[in-house]
């Protein structure tokens, strides 16, 4: 009886570690998530923070293309407001098909390449836009991972049992694979 009782409590206890374990792992997939997610914001904070100057700088070469520059001021004001995942997405989306047709105003303006000042902050947008890309990407990844974790026999038990719940991926919002078109 003694060693029916030890193996019992043996069993429970490797099951109460393995619970413990599993949840363990779904609380850090979830942080690591939350964390990534603070990477892709930090990123476009700093496309936000570099915009403005851009915009200065070739509002001061191009008077005529207000309505880029309206579109690119409320796209920020929709970030800033923002409080979901989706929300944020989509403002970023719609900075970037904003930012896409002030691209394409500058092709269409020598002096705007020209401008060193324009020039050295297109360079600082488009690394941040890689970065932007890069922390997407990421976060992505670590969302296909813990959304598996989830799906799979048994964590998506022990999922059901503990109240973790699929994340939502970033997706762009309809319309961001066109590219901007812009008439003069």
């Amino acid at each position: 009886m003694n060693k029916i009782a030890l193996a019992i409590v043996g069993v429970v206890l490797l099951l109460g570690v393995w619970l413990v374990g599993s949840y363990n792992g779904f609380v850090t997939q979830g942080n690591a998530i939350d964390g990534q997610w603070k990477q892709v914001e930090v990123q476009y904070q700093r496309r936000f923070d570099l915009v403005p100057n851009l915009v200065e700088s070739v509002k001061g070469l191009q008077k005529q293309e207000q309505k880029v520059f309206g579109d690119i001021a409320e796209a920020r004001t929709r970030y800033s407001g923002a409080s979901t995942v989706n929300e944020k997405a989509g403002a970023a989306t719609q900075l970037e098909s904003a930012l896409g047709r002030l691209l394409v105003i500058m092709e269409n303006y020598p002096e705007l390449k020209s401008d060193t000042a324009v020039a050295r902050l297109m360079d600082e947008l488009a690394g941040t836009e890689n970065r932007v890309a890069v922390e997407r990407r990421r976060y992505n990844e670590i969302v296909q991972s813990y959304n598996t974790s989830l799906s799979v026999v048994p964590g998506n038990i022990l999922a059901g049992i503990f109240g973790f719940s699929r994340r939502a991926y970033f997706e762009s919002t309809e319309g961001s694979q066109e590219s901007p078109k812009v008439q003069f």
